[in-house]
């Protein structure tokens, strides 16, 4: 059992929306629920349709090559 499977709709609602946010990093989501990156990933993936999250992870590697605090 991972630590998503333990959180609430409510609170996976709220990752997914500081996830798509370009001014929320990875850093803050775990601070705040205590899930790490790799989580999130996982968890952006099983919410999103494959097409959303195909381009949300673009848009985040695209601009983490930009800088170096995004995501």
């Amino acid at each position: 059992m991972t630590k998503t499977s333990q959180l609430g709709p409510e609170h996976i609602s709220d990752i997914v929306q500081m996830a798509l946010s370009d001014h929320v990093s990875f850093a803050t989501i775990q601070a705040e629920y205590g899930i790490g990156e790799k989580d999130v990933k996982v968890l952006m993936r099983n919410t999103l349709k494959r097409g959303s999250y195909q381009t949300w992870r673009k848009r985040v590697r695209d601009f983490g090559d930009r800088r170096e605090t995004y995501k």
